[in-house]
């Protein structure tokens, strides 16, 4: 594993003095529950981006399915909650692991696919994940399942904190190295001796634990969890927040969530013209920037001059 770089610890405290500032504040009544329930969001949907950019950004397999782990999550958290009564903790864990049996049972045989193939292979298994709950009595069928809220500001902190950790380390990996190769040229990464496969689906997997590590935090954001949340538009709200912030940059991932919850909570207001105004903004940022917001790349890029002493990078290299 590449050492980190000198930007990574002073980020890492200004994000932990955010928190306590944001606590703070909750805690002082100073913000209200309208701004808790859009930093919760904005948590959530970062995380969802974080762990798609894993599978399309670093390891290049366009997956649209994600909506699909997003649910089993939400669901088998919920159950563990309501049903069994355990902690919301145990019921995020069981939720984001589940979810990760679930990626690894679809990623073996459908990672050998490429392209459109492989998007319409993950596609069918989500609305598979949604049919099943729609007809399954124990968990509501289609009139959804009764969940009580638990999801707060610091469990969506620290869990979105840990997915970008965790994902920044194994993109900085030996085994994310593998994985860039492969999105870079699979053919020649393959006649490298590189397992594409099994490459291909450890990235899948851990991005379907944090899907549903994150339909968890969501299905106890609100007071009842329904299959038509998990539908292929939300497939498509998540696919949007990784293209839009730049395949191959997880800062672009993570500022594409912020940007596109902040502009989706403004149009509420406008309820009529919403996804007009919506769709406009999509428009003019991609004719704009149509390589995503950061392109590739990463944030710390724009420290490189005070952080590194004297090396050549040449700008392509995944920083920290």
């Amino acid at each position: 594993m590449k050492k980190h770089s000198r930007a990574f610890w002073p980020l890492l405290i200004a994000a932990l003095v955010f928190y306590a500032v944001v606590q703070g504040l909750i805690l002082s009544g100073m913000i209200g529950n309208y701004e808790i329930n859009n930093l919760i969001f904005i948590s959530i949907n970062i995380i969802l981006a974080v762990s798609l950019h894993l599978v399309i950004g670093v390891t290049g397999q366009f997956s649209i399915g994600h909506a699909g782990f997003m649910a089993v999550g939400a669901y088998l958290s919920a159950i563990v909650t309501m049903k069994l009564e355990l902690p919301f903790i145990v019921a995020i864990l069981v939720g984001g692991l589940v979810a990760a049996l679930a990626g690894l049972i679809v990623g073996i045989p459908s990672l050998r696919l490429r392209g459109d193939y492989l998007a319409i292979a993950t596609l069918g298994f989500a609305e598979i994940i949604r049919i099943i709950f729609l007809n399954i009595d124990y968990v509501g069928g289609a009139a959804g399942m009764q969940v009580g809220k638990m999801t707060n500001w610091t469990y969506t902190f620290f869990f979105m904190l840990i997915t970008i950790l965790v994902i920044v380390n194994f993109t900085r990996s030996r085994h994310g190295i593998a994985a860039i190769s492969i999105r870079e040229d699979e053919i020649a990464s393959d006649a490298m001796g590189i397992n594409t496969t099994y490459y291909k689906v450890v990235a899948f997997v851990i991005g379907s634990f944090f899907a549903g590590v994150a339909g968890a935090l969501f299905a106890h954001n609100f007071y009842i969890v329904l299959p038509s949340q998990f539908g292929f538009l939300k497939s498509v709200d998540i696919l949007i927040l990784v293209v839009l912030g730049g395949l191959g940059s997880l800062s672009g991932a993570v500022i594409s969530a912020i940007f596109l919850t902040l502009v989706s909570t403004f149009l509420q207001n406008y309820p009529e013209t919403r996804m007009i105004i919506y769709s406009l903004v999509l428009i003019i940022v991609m004719l704009y920037r149509p390589q995503g917001l950061m392109g590739t790349k990463e944030i710390t890029d724009y420290f490189r001059g005070w952080t590194s002493k004297g090396g050549k990078g040449n700008g392509k290299d995944t920083t920290t």
